[in-house]
């Protein structure tokens, strides 16, 4: 199967803020086996938001395209599965 039609970020870092380039977008937690529920979560109008699972905040960053993270690491590779 193919790549995410919607992007997947993940903290393995354990980072307090991820700055991604997508206002809606699956948050997994870290990878597989310590992943949580792969949540589904919209920003819409606002800049920032917070998982319920693993209290990462996330903050639009218009500078970064749609499915990029900083830390790079954070986002699932196209391909990846998450």
């Amino acid at each position: 199967m193919g790549g995410h039609t919607t992007p997947h970020f993940r903290n393995d870092a354990g980072v307090a803020a991820i700055r991604i380039g997508s206002h809606a977008f699956k948050c997994t937690g870290a990878s597989d086996p310590y992943d949580h529920p792969h949540i589904f979560l919209d920003m819409g109008r606002e800049t920032e938001i917070v998982c319920p699972y693993c209290s990462t905040l996330y903050k639009f960053d218009p500078a970064l395209a749609p499915g990029e993270a900083d830390p790079a690491d954070c986002a699932y590779p196209e391909g990846e599965t998450a």
